[in-house]
């Protein structure tokens, strides 16, 4: 099985160290990543100037290749066939922190699977939550990777036996140590606490930071959130489907003209 391997933490990151370490042991692992940090930048490409790439080499002497573009941009370069042939399997991560429920749709990690949709290659997305940082997104502080890298093998083994069912990726979420087991869950909700806080620079332009606050979540059964919470693993099937059936059938009602 040919994986490519990405993340949006960028090259350096002990989490894509530990997936690719994991990964060797079930296929030939491919890594192409950002050269910097790259978390939140959601399913943004670069189409304004060209990219550069270069070889990297990994605390374990293996050589990666470090893009200055986005996760989707390294995606489209495994498939567009940047080292040989394209690959039969998109892993991104290890992340550094959770990507549950709403927060998928900021996520350059969850981005780099859902390319493997546009693409038809399966693809999943591993987050790995800190015992320090809990819940929230940005902290990287304590982390544990060994969870996520013990469960991404089989995980990788069953898709290849088994496939994934059209057009759907994989978003797992792993607790810190110790583990209680594996819930398929559906997303759950976020609940966001962001707020303006000014400040002044030195030319007495205003600065607004926007982000911050610890965010919570509904406390809801059957969602990655309460199977985090409980110590287990959480395995969403995920897909790019965003039409709503109820809108179609409520706005398809409205008289907006003719031929509607």
């Amino acid at each position: 099985m040919r994986i490519l391997l990405t993340n949006d933490d960028g090259v350096t990151s002990r989490g894509l160290l530990a997936a690719k370490q994991a990964l060797d042991s079930v296929g030939t692992v491919s890594v192409i990543a950002p050269d910097s940090n790259r978390s939140a930048v959601g399913r943004g490409i670069t189409i304004h100037r060209p990219l550069t790439v270069v070889e990297h080499t990994l605390r374990d002497g293996s050589t990666a290749y470090a893009t200055d573009g986005t996760p989707v941009d390294c995606v489209r370069f495994g498939a567009l066939g940047l080292l040989g042939e394209p690959p039969d399997l998109i892993v991104a991560g290890i992340n550094y922190g959770v990507n549950l429920g709403d927060d998928i749709t900021y996520s350059g990690t969850v981005a780099a699977a859902f390319e493997g949709i546009v693409l038809g290659i399966p693809a999943v997305a591993v987050s790995q939550q800190s015992s320090e940082a809990g819940t929230h997104f940005r902290r990287q502080a304590g982390y544990d990777f060994s969870p996520a890298a013990d469960f991404l093998p089989g995980l990788v083994s069953l898709i290849g036996e088994r496939g994934l069912p059209p057009r759907t990726i994989l978003n797992v979420n792993v607790p810190p140590p110790p583990v209680t087991g594996v819930s398929v869950v559906r997303l759950g909700r976020r609940i966001y606490r962001d707020r303006l806080e000014l400040e002044s620079d030195e030319q007495g332009r205003r600065r607004y930071h926007i982000y911050g606050d610890d965010p919570s979540y509904h406390e809801e059964p059957d969602t990655d959130f309460h199977a985090i919470a409980h110590s287990r693993i959480a395995v969403t099937p995920v897909h790019l489907d965003l039409t709503s059936g109820a809108g179609l059938d409520e706005v398809g009602s409205w008289p907006l003209g003719p031929g509607a």
